[in-house]
């Protein structure tokens, strides 16, 4: 009897769940606590690269590994950035507390950036329409992820030119084991799609290298589109190529234009790919099929 209470008990919740107003709240609440967390994530995966990269220079020019603080994505406790001081749970609220406490640390009263509210409203607008696009079940949850990672990924390149492998790579193998029941593409269409991606881009950037002697993008942009590929299938690429390539030469001629990047600064490309990626989620089909009529 107690089994068949809490089978009930589980039902029940289940049912509240695949109400339309109750999922997509509980989306929005879930997206702000995910985009807290991508704040991190954000932060401390490329030191954690870094501290990683001089280990391994030291180790292999024989000297001794710098020891350094422990750092992880748990470790340590929140803090701010300017004066360490610990952030405190009710001060750690997504969005909320930011404009509780205007954009300020409460213990030295220093400004903080005010990326953190727009990841945490970006990833809880994202996980929103998430659910209001799919509906209550796995595709809603796929794309979710997919969407989160998209987003950690996009601001640690603008911060770094970095695409971390750590996380490009699961996620190119998160896309194939999501389409294993075709989530969003038939399994062929995603493995196609995951080595075209990644040749498409690396074709690309071989022949920029010969013709000019330089290199014109990373090899994380490869993954990256890979991994889009894995999800979202072959038929996508050319839309999100074309999307990420327009967007991503128009806002550097924009910036070159104001003055406000030289002319032989890299502009990373990963945000493009991962904003037209987003979009290919979403209105995939219908991008794929304007682009493929063309005018």
């Amino acid at each position: 009897m107690p089994a068949l209470g809490r089978l009930a008990r589980e039902s029940q919740v289940l049912e509240s769940f695949s109400d339309p107003r109750t999922f997509l709240a509980a989306a929005a609440i879930v997206g702000l606590v995910v985009g807290s967390f991508l704040n991190v994530v954000i932060h401390r995966v490329p030191k954690m690269m870094e501290r990683e990269w001089r280990a391994q220079c030291a180790e292999f020019a024989g000297e001794a590994v710098p020891v350094e603080q422990a750092l992880g994505l748990a470790f340590p406790a929140s803090h701010c950035p300017r004066c360490g001081a610990p952030i405190r749970a009710l001060d750690n609220i997504p969005v909320l507390s930011y404009l509780w406490l205007r954009g300020r640390c409460r213990q030295c009263r220093r400004a903080i950036s005010p990326r953190y509210p727009v990841v945490e409203a970006l990833a809880a607008g994202l996980t929103f329409w998430s659910a209001w696009s799919f509906g209550f079940g796995i595709q809603a949850v796929a794309a979710s992820i997919l969407i989160w990672t998209l987003i950690a990924l996009a601001f640690i390149d603008a911060d770094t030119q970095l695409l971390p492998d750590s996380i490009t790579l699961p996620l190119l193998w998160a896309g194939l084991v999501a389409n294993l029941w075709g989530t969003f593409a038939d399994l062929k269409s995603a493995v196609i799609g995951a080595i075209a991606g990644y040749l498409s881009l690396w074709t690309i950037y071989w022949l920029f290298k010969l013709a000019t002697g330089k290199e014109g993008m990373g090899h994380g942009d490869f993954k990256l589109l890979a991994a889009l590929g894995g999800w979202l299938g072959w038929q996508m690429l050319p839309a999100i190529i074309f999307l990420a390539s327009v967007v991503g030469a128009a806002v550097g001629i924009a910036l070159i234009g104001l003055a406000r990047h030289g002319r032989n600064v890299p502009i990373p490309f990963g945000p493009y790919l991962a904003a037209a990626g987003a979009l290919a989620v979403f209105w995939g089909p219908s991008l794929s099929s304007i682009y493929l009529r063309g005018p």
